[in-house]
């Protein structure tokens, strides 16, 4: 049974900084396709970025440039750096594992002054 375990966010002040972590367990992690997903209330969840099991990286033009996905095999985790944090960026934001239709319970991001 595929597990995702989101953390990581918080309020932060725009031009802020966060780092989003998701723990995987039940699925052959280092060779699976990861990604980032946000919703907001009322709106449909968004795709941000996705890693590829070799290593390979896509992002939404919303945040090219400004966040990083990256993954650590060793511990089945994958990681969401977020630079430049703009408050249309404030959403929950989820992990997911592309072969499975599960989700974690996500983590909140507010970027606010």
């Amino acid at each position: 049974q595929v597990h995702l375990v989101e953390s990581g966010g918080g309020l932060v002040q725009p031009g802020g900084s966060l780092r989003l972590s998701c723990a995987a367990s039940g699925i052959d992690f280092s060779g699976e396709s990861m990604a980032w997903y946000r919703q907001v209330p009322g709106r449909a969840r968004e795709w941000v970025t996705t890693i590829f099991g070799h290593g390979s990286t896509n992002y939404a033009l919303s945040v090219k440039g400004r966040f990083t996905i990256s993954r650590d095999n060793a511990k089945n985790t994958v990681f969401l750096q977020m630079n430049d944090l703009k408050p249309e960026d404030t959403a929950v934001y989820y992990c997911r594992c592309m072969r499975y239709a599960d989700w974690g319970q996500g983590t909140q991001v507010t970027v606010s002054s």
